[in-house]
């Protein structure tokens, strides 16, 4: 591990102030990604900026635009345990809970907070590995999932240079953002030049000309909440995983969904609807097109499987001889399809959980 200064501000905008006059100083919280990569060699410090305690570990209630709804107000510094037994939560956004259960080994979730968890960064292998080329790492390499192992990576939005050739397939490592998207959660942040909210459907960027950017942060910009509007769709909402082992493993696909049907007598008919993707993209993949093709159309099978192939009418999956990952095409299309399936039960058949017959 290289050398590093290590270093306390009295409060949110000390720690601003202090990265910001520094382009080697990183903030340090949780710690559960940046000092692995610190140690693997692909994050270099010359400061680290101490902001445990300087940001809230508070969940509060957040008043809605009305006035009557309220949503919440997630502190940064709010560990992934705590978010995920909160009883509003658990209540009003299971899908979020699920997804923090199904992210990480309780231990990494007692250590884990809100703000880490949004700028995690890729587990690509070759963007760990230093002794492999990697565009994510420097602009002047190459992409080795290409033509390499590519089963845990994107098949959507991936970035292109001026040819259209293909350039960097990583995904976003992180459950939590997944449902975050779905629920169109809104990030604080404060920076040199004061406070500004991000919706996260801006907050993150695909890849482009620029991999080794994932966010629209600023050098110097802290996120020091996360807000969850008030969203009744939420109620009845899940987050589905598929991975390679049942426990501490990514998501070789993941499906956040929120539904509302309405109860026809010729069957249930999607009222409304929210889908975002995990394991697809270099971020959290909301799908618009498929939530636009769902909306009025009956609440069947054959319905949910054809949204979501309109969405991935896009993909581009790559073949390799070290294991490729066009199976992640049907994939996706099956288990949205079953995510969905599982919201459009009548909750007077289950035993309460949404999604869960009785």
């Amino acid at each position: 591990m290289r050398p590093f200064t290590y270093a306390r501000a009295d409060d949110a905008a000390g720690a601003v102030a202090s990265v910001t006059a520094d382009p080697d100083a990183m903030f340090l919280a949780g710690g559960t990604n940046l000092v692995d990569h610190l140690k693997l060699g692909i994050a270099a410090a010359g400061t680290l900026v101490d902001v445990t305690g300087l940001t809230s570990d508070r969940i509060e209630d957040l008043p809605g635009d009305d006035g009557q709804e309220d949503g919440l107000r997630i502190g940064a510094a709010v560990r992934n345990s705590d978010l995920a037994a909160h009883r509003r939560v658990r209540a009003e956004y299971p899908a979020l809970a699920e997804a923090l259960l199904q992210g990480a080994s309780g231990q990494l979730r007692n250590m884990a907070t809100t703000g880490g968890n949004l700028l995690q960064r890729t587990r690509c292998a070759y963007f760990q590995d230093r002794t492999t080329p990697c565009t994510k790492r420097s602009l002047d390499e190459s992409c080795s999932a290409l033509g390499g192992w590519a089963r845990y990576h994107a098949i959507l939005g991936a970035a292109e240079d001026d040819e259209g050739l293909q350039r960097c397939i990583a995904t976003h490592p992180s459950d939590m953002a997944v449902a975050m998207s779905m629920l169109d959660a809104r990030v604080q942040v404060l920076g040199p030049e004061g406070e500004r909210t991000i919706p996260i459907g801006e907050f993150y960027r695909l890849p482009g000309d620029d991999p080794t950017r994932d966010t629209v942060l600023r050098h110097g910009e802290l996120i020091t909440a996360v807000d969850l509007p008030p969203a009744p769709i939420a109620t009845n909402s899940t987050y589905y995983k598929v991975r390679d082992r049942a426990s501490y493993a990514f998501a070789l696909v993941s499906v956040a969904a929120a539904l509302e049907v309405d109860r026809t007598p010729d069957g249930p008919v999607v009222a409304d609807v929210r889908i975002a993707l995990g394991g697809v993209a270099h971020l959290p993949w909301r799908a618009f097109r498929a939530e636009e093709a769902l909306r009025g159309r009956p609440a069947t099978d054959e319905n949910f499987r054809a949204a979501a192939e309109a969405e991935l009418e896009g993909a581009r999956p790559v073949e390799s001889p070290a294991g490729g990952n066009a199976f992640k095409i049907p994939l996706v299309a099956g288990t949205v399809t079953t995510a969905l399936r599982r919201l459009t039960q009548d909750p007077s058949a289950t035993d309460g959980v949404p999604g869960e017959s009785a």
